[in-house]
């Protein structure tokens, strides 16, 4: 991938020009983008407004991340991104009646629609963006972001290997770019109060974890090639992947919101153990103190399916061992984080939203001035936060890492079938060269970082 000069002066220009003379319709005119009127927006003037580009309009972005940012005053869409046109002709539509409704004369033309993500990139009006893309294009997008000099909002799981995750992370801190780990467990209160019960030592020394993540692959048949849809630029949606005739299966349904079949296909994304595991390891990590590094010991087991091409984990049991003692065990049951010490335990339900404890004076635990404080907020609103003070997230891009990588770990294991010895420092394995070989996956080029 090309390197791209940071546009730090770009992203200045910008706003002295904001700032200026300048009528807005001019202004409008110069940067390509319509400024949406003060209704809508209220206190928060044009200058002020962080702008986003969307990238990937799927059914996660659809339905979740943009009407969030849509929903923020100090937040404007600006453009919109897919390689299927159905989508981008609806994301679009949904960005312009949202302005639209604040308008007196009730319409809004001002979010540009690109097939092509880089216009995105390449637009010195534009802050940042969120990527809401299948995972095997996170890191591609996300470092050519980092170098085009956009913070960077993206989904989980980061990544499809380690190596990828170190290689975002890195390119994220060089670049000096804000970026927020899209999960959205660190923002419910009962993962945020029983890790901050756990981190102040209510549950006595914590000598165990247990996380859970609920059942949701299957095995597909194996499907006959099929003629590519005129709305799909199906190359460009491969891009990094391994080139594969074109199914429903593979992709996802057409001019539909359904759940897509390439969260089943390991090309694209390894399954629940890192798509629902991004979640709840992250919320394992948190109250463990580790979130920036990770285990030393891993081991595992897991079935596959017999045949399809759906062919991520159906089944998996993995158990860690971190430096500081503490044991993990992970599996597919329910989405849950239950921490085990030597004074009690407690645990944090998704489903339920609710926490249990034994004994139960523990929720009733006081939290000091002087104890450690976990902060509460809205992933998005996290993000765009950090975006305007140029402060850390609560889920930046290390953090990201790590915890995709701890899923990961286990899934290399079971793959090796032994009990490995890792070193989170140099991020290598120390007993298995064929381990190694797993840390990171081939890429079509032009696409390899």
């Amino acid at each position: 991938m090309k390197k791209q000069t940071p546009r730090i002066q770009q992203r200045i220009t910008r706003r002295q020009i904001l700032a200026g003379s300048l009528a807005a319709g001019a202004t409008a005119a110069l940067l390509g983008r319509t400024i949406v009127p003060k209704t809508v927006f209220g206190a928060e003037s044009p200058g002020s407004r962080i702008t986003v580009g969307m990238i990937g309009m799927g059914r996660q972005a659809y339905y979740s991340n943009v009407k969030t940012l849509l929903s923020f005053a100090d937040v404007q869409v600006v453009a919109v991104n897919d390689v299927d046109s159905w989508r981008l002709d609806n994301a679009a539509k949904a960005v312009e009646k949202h302005y639209a409704a604040a308008t007196t004369a009730g319409t809004f033309k001002g979010c540009s629609a690109y097939k092509g993500f880089r216009e995105i990139l390449d637009r010195p009006d534009i802050d940042a963006v969120m990527i809401s893309t299948p995972d095997h294009w996170h890191v591609p997008m996300a470092v050519a972001a980092a170098r085009a000099g956009k913070d960077i909002c993206c989904e989980k799981p980061l990544t499809l290997s380690i190596a990828e995750g170190r290689a975002l992370s890195d390119t994220v801190a060089r670049y000096g770019r804000v970026f927020r780990t899209d999960s959205e467990f660190r923002s419910h209160e009962c993962f945020r109060k029983t890790c901050e019960l756990v981190l102040n030592g209510k549950i006595g020394k914590l000598h165990t974890i247990r996380t859970g993540v609920p059942a949701g692959d299957i095995a597909g048949s194996i499907q006959e090639p099929m003629p590519i849809p005129s709305e799909l630029d199906y190359d460009f949606w491969l891009g990094p992947a391994p080139q594969a005739p074109y199914t429903t299966e593979r992709v996802h349904p057409r001019k539909s919101y359904d759940r897509p079949g390439w969260m089943r296909v390991r090309d694209y994304c390894e399954g629940m153990i890192t798509n629902w595991g991004a979640h709840l390891n992250d919320i394992a990590q948190w109250g463990n103190g580790t979130e920036r590094t990770g285990p030393v010991e891993v081991e595992g087991t897991g079935r596959y399916p017999a045949d399809g091409l759906w062919n991520v984990l159906l089944s998996f049991s993995v158990r860690y061992k971190f430096a500081n003692g503490v044991q993990m065990f992970y599996g597919i049951s329910r989405p849950y984080v239950r921490f085990e010490g030597t004074e009690g335990w407690i645990e944090a339900d998704y489903n339920k939203r609710t926490i249990t404890a034994e004994p139960l004076s523990i929720l009733k635990s006081k939290i000091g001035p002087d104890d450690i404080h976990l902060p509460l907020k809205n992933e998005k609103r996290d993000f765009i936060d950090a975006v305007k003070t140029r402060s850390r997230t609560l889920a930046d891009a290390e953090v990201g890492h790590r915890t995709t990588s701890l899923c990961q770990l286990g899934h290399i294991a079971i793959q090796t079938g032994m009990k490995l010895k890792w070193d989170p420092d140099a991020e290598k394995f120390t007993n298995s060269e064929t381990a190694n070989r797993l840390l990171r996956r081939p890429m079509r080029s032009p696409w390899g970082l």
